[in-house]
């Protein structure tokens, strides 16, 4: 690979630069970066890459750029972009939803130009690019979505990108991806901000100092609400169908063990918690997660 252009140098788009590097992915990496927070603090780092003032001269100069931007961003950065694409230019981002993203793609990408999309399934609650880490990607997921019109050699290129940067690659549908995902990370990520929530609601009525005795429990749910709101205000109003099932869903089960304690069915409830603990069982042997306590955080 020639030349790289990282579009958003935050927590995730910082990893990557710093992973390309490292790994000598790159004869040149370019960097555009709007915040001016970013720029100061990628400059006091000295991360590698040559930072660019205007979009179109890294996009005429990279074989493979990468949107690491909030979904929001994208339909300007694709006008923006379009008449210096060519054919052959890579084009993929790292959002986590991807249906919404497909439309605005399809509906204002320059016919000719192909766009992969990527999701790797990695990074903490922090933001920012002094978070960045080179080996945030290692041996995590990310899917890669086929769709009718992905250009095999750039599904391909993107397969082994992934595989070297260290992620463990699948491919699906932009359908599939968003049913699973609203699952897996968007449903728990909107409980977190409501949990929270609730504890400040509760906090307030109840005037009691509740964030200062919070348990295990409100502390990990308060690690992910700490999660960055631009981000997940897209990610939510982007696979709003799936994440609003998602609730319904978790709603109809949360009744259900409210139904439980109010009788104070012991069988039933048990054999719930019973249950749920098999999932966080198939997780560690999956290696999606370390069986330690404190999640090995201490």
């Amino acid at each position: 690979m020639k030349n790289i252009l990282i579009v958003g140098c935050g927590l995730l788009g910082s990893s990557l630069l710093r992973r390309i590097k490292k790994k000598k992915m790159a004869n040149k990496i370019y960097i555009y970066e709007k915040s001016r927070s970013n720029i100061a603090k990628i400059k006091k780092l000295k991360l590698p890459g040559t930072i660019l003032k205007k979009l179109e001269d890294g996009v005429v100069k990279s074989n493979l750029i990468i949107l690491c931007t909030p979904m929001s961003e994208y339909k300007n950065l694709i006008l923006k972009m379009n008449k210096f694409l060519t054919p052959n230019t890579i084009v993929t981002d790292i959002g986590s939803s991807k249906i919404e993203s497909s439309k605005i793609i399809k509906k204002f990408l320059r016919k000719g130009i192909f766009w992969t999309q990527s999701h790797p399934i990695s990074g903490p609650e922090v933001s920012g690019p002094e978070h960045g880490k080179q080996d945030i990607f290692e041996n995590k997921w990310c899917v890669l979505i086929k769709e009718k019109n992905t250009k095999k050699n750039h599904l391909e290129f993107l397969n082994k990108f992934w595989k070297k940067i260290g992620s463990k690659v699948v491919v699906m549908s932009a359908e599939k991806h968003d049913k699973i995902f609203s699952i897996t990370s968007h449903l728990p990520h909107l409980i977190a901000y409501n949990l929270v929530m609730s504890a400040q609601d509760f906090e307030k009525k109840q005037k009691y100092d509740l964030i200062k005795y919070s348990a295990g429990g409100l502390r990990d749910f308060s690690r992910i609400a700490a999660s960055n709101e631009i981000m997940w205000r897209d990610i939510f109003f982007n696979n709003q169908k799936n994440i609003s099932k998602a609730i319904d869903l978790f709603v109809k089960n949360l009744k259900s063990f409210k139904k439980d304690i109010n009788s104070k069915n012991n069988n039933s409830i048990l054999n719930k918690l019973t249950q749920t603990k098999k999932v966080r069982t198939k997780i560690i042997k999956l290696k999606q997660d370390i069986d330690k306590p404190d999640f090995g955080r201490n």
